[in-house]
């Protein structure tokens, strides 16, 4: 078992990792959102795996229990589907000090927890991560929202957990391909913060897709760590937490010119983060091996490496609408060395290119 701490100016929370931990649920809600009713909100394949363990947990620690189901995938990420937890917290007439608890994968966690944020101008969201990418980023730091045609998370808040509680046993039942997406963040954590975490992974890499309990609670400890520590310092995006959008200009064209869902954000992610450390070589940013020793672990992890992508207008059109963009230059975070990376606003068009063409299949 581990606990992180999260201190910010106004609040602070624990994010409790321990092996068996949904059994207890109720027990860590009530201890941060004691009230006589609560809501659960997850997907149907979680719902159908968890749910049940996570409400009689809940019910054991003498919460009323409404639940509701958001359709699965990314594609589903939308301001129609908060209307559908509106209308299930309206319906229940749930309260302003009722918690919203979040089981699920990072779609769950983002929607749900913009759905807390602007019920009742705010309700205590509770975080209960099932997939990796949601353990060691998503459901830590309190970024919520929703897609539009437009983009990815271009409507959305900062609503900060009152908790989060993981459980790695829930891995056991993730497709592997997810698994594979959450060690592509716990990649862009060592790359931006800290070089051990690299060693870590690149060391116990068979151990964590064996699913090993002592190898995941470190390595999501670690994780969370980094991540937190990050929030702490900026907990709106206004400094250093945009270094945690590492890979993320290239990843979020790619999943917006792909569709979202045809690529998964772990994957666009790894495909990301090797763009933009090539990016980094080509401009003299970082060493010329880096970008060759970040590509071989994410494909040592079953990560993809290249990809086929649309021609580069439409993946400059896709970044236009970035919401990272400042006085209209796209910001990009590259990487300077292992463990430490910095913000460049704009590159040259010919450099951006060649970063794609690194990737493209």
């Amino acid at each position: 078992m581990a606990v992180v701490r999260v201190e910010l100016a106004q609040r602070a929370y624990d994010v409790v990792i321990e092996p068996g931990a949904l059994d207890r649920l109720g027990d860590y809600v009530r201890a941060a959102a004691a009230h006589a009713r609560c809501a659960l909100f997850s997907d149907a394949a979680v719902s159908r795996l968890w749910g049940g363990r996570a409400c009689a947990s809940l019910e054991a620690a003498g919460f009323r229990v409404t639940r509701a189901e958001l359709p699965p995938g990314e594609s589903h990420k939308t301001l129609a589907t908060v209307q559908r937890l509106y209308d299930a917290l309206l319906e229940a007439q749930l309260e302003r000090r009722s918690p919203v608890i979040a089981l699920g994968g990072g779609v769950t966690g983002d929607t749900a927890g913009f759905a807390a944020a602007t019920y009742l101008r705010g309700v205590p969201l509770v975080q209960c991560p099932t997939t990796l990418l949601a353990m060691v980023d998503s459901s830590v730091g309190g970024k919520v929202g929703v897609n539009v045609p437009q983009g990815k998370n271009l409507i959305g808040a900062f609503h900060q957990p009152v908790r989060v509680v993981i459980d790695p046993l829930v891995l056991r039942t993730l497709p592997a391909r997810e698994l594979r997406c959450g060690l592509a963040e716990c990649i862009k954590h060592a790359v931006i913060r800290d070089p051990e975490l690299f060693e870590f992974i690149a060391r116990e890499l068979a151990a964590l897709q064996a699913l090993e309990p002592a190898a995941l609670v470190e390595l999501i400890r670690r994780n969370v760590a980094i991540k937190a520590a990050v929030v702490m310092e900026d907990e709106t995006e206004t400094g250093v937490r945009a270094h945690l959008n590492f890979g993320h200009t290239f990843a979020h064209a790619i999943e917006a010119t792909a569709g979202f869902g045809a690529i998964l954000h772990g994957e666009a992610v790894a495909l990301g983060m090797i763009a933009a450390c090539e990016l980094g070589a080509a401009l003299g940013h970082c060493p010329a091996d880096l970008p060759a020793r970040v590509r071989e672990l994410v494909a040592r992890a079953g990560l993809p490496v290249r990809a086929k992508l649309p021609p580069d207008s439409a993946l400059e059109a896709a970044m236009a609408h970035d919401k990272k963009i400042a006085a209209g230059r796209i910001r990009f975070v590259l990487p300077a060395r292992l463990g430490s990376v910095q913000i460049r606003e704009g590159a040259p068009a010919a450099a951006v290119s060649a970063a794609w063409s690194t990737i493209r299949a």
